[in-house]
């Protein structure tokens, strides 16, 4: 019987640097993660614009990265990477032991590339359909699935249509799903767009989200995810986005933050807590399942409260980022602000910090696969 022991693994993708408008505090250095032969055999990404890397560069859409200021830091440029550099997932494949990056849908097609991993995540993207319609076109999570699904197939082929060798290999592999961000963003809470904050209470919406999720996971796992991250949705009350259109002089918590969408999102988080516990609770729901839940929005606070313990530290505007616009403006300033220009996304040295940062990547690399071995998940009770 598996002991109900909680654990936290603080991560954030919603950094204090994209949050705050922060930048580094010049002269500190982080040390460089150690490549190596990697841990498991293949990676697989879901996602939004936080992990995005390309998929949407060919859309018809307003949500895209393929110009600079991103990627001012990225060894190939502007691929279509929210950031001025890697991504989270890039950093992470990386402490996996992948000595390459994990190539997006777009333009992963052949058998052997698609062995080590896909990632099918797409700016603006939502577990609601309808989510970042507004922003244009792009592959909401059960369009990633149906993408994976196509990638399922020709790796069936390299199998020579051997089912349980596929399944065999895939349950070795880890898949990474973070969802939500946009659900609220860029749908809940635009009234201008959608209905959704008139239709339902934040605590509906956050049941129907998890409903819906919760599908999408277990159709994951029907495909052979067996190894899975899911992450909460970081505190989106508080990105520069936000903070430039929203005035909180009437809040009780004396925040700068749109406490209103914290909320909302915290109803969620609390939500997707239970859903992973229940999936990892053993029975016939989700046979073999290994999830680990990862708590962007406690990291995120973290980040900000700590800020010098990161190295970090917190400046005043937001860059080149205006409440008026979603994209981050085609300026030099990126560079010399520090990235700041970034407001709905984080940069770089944010997320090198977090992997450094965590209890999951402080372990050596070659124990991080065997966290699934246990059901570790959640905040440590101390």
């Amino acid at each position: 019987m598996m002991t109900n022991k909680v654990w936290t693994i603080g991560l954030a993708i919603f950094s204090t640097l994209a949050l705050f408008g922060s930048k580094p505090i010049m002269g500190q250095r982080l040390p460089p993660p150690q490549v190596q032969d990697a841990q498991v055999p293949c990676f697989f990404i879901f996602g939004d614009s936080l992990v995005d890397n390309g998929n949407n560069n060919g859309m018809l859409t307003l949500a895209r990265a393929n110009y600079r200021p991103y990627g001012i830091d990225f060894p190939l440029g502007a691929t279509g990477r929210f950031t001025n550099g890697q991504t989270y997932v890039d950093a992470l494949a990386r402490l996996l032991g992948f000595r390459n990056f994990i190539p997006p849908f777009a333009r992963a097609r052949a058998p052997r590339e698609v062995l080590r991993g896909v990632n099918f995540a797409s700016g603006a993207a939502g577990i609601r359909e309808e989510t970042g319609n507004n922003l244009g076109n792009h592959a909401s999570m059960n369009q990633q699935l149906n993408n994976f699904g196509s990638v399922v197939q020709v790796m069936l082929r390299y199998f020579r249509g051997d089912t349980s060798l596929l399944n065999s290999y895939l349950g070795r592999c880890i898949f990474f799903s973070g969802m939500g961000s946009n659900d609220y963003l860029n749908n809940y809470f635009m009234s201008n767009f959608y209905t959704t904050g008139s239709d339902y209470t934040p605590e509906a919406f956050a049941s129907l989200l998890l409903q819906d999720y919760a599908n999408q996971l277990a159709k994951l796992h029907a495909m052979g995810a067996r190894k899975v991250i899911v992450t909460s949705v970081g505190q989106i009350g508080c990105i520069p986005y936000q903070l430039a259109r929203y005035t909180n002089n009437n809040n009780t918590k004396n925040s700068r933050c749109n406490e209103k969408i914290n909320d909302a999102v915290s109803m969620f988080n609390s939500g997707l807590k239970r859903l992973v516990q229940r999936f990892n609770a053993g029975g016939t729901e989700l046979p073999g399942a290994k999830f680990v839940y990862l708590d962007f929005y406690k990291s995120t606070s973290d980040l900000y409260l700590n800020s010098s313990q990161y190295g970090t530290k917190v400046v005043v505007g937001l860059g080149g980022t205006t409440g008026k616009s979603h994209a981050c403006r085609r300026s030099s300033r990126a560079r010399t602000a520090g990235s700041t220009c970034f407001g709905m996304h984080s940069i770089r040295r944010s997320l090198r910090m977090c992997c450094w940062r965590s209890r999951l990547f402080r372990t050596k690399p070659s124990l991080i696969p065997s966290i699934f071995n246990n059901w570790l998940w959640l905040e440590k009770d101390n």
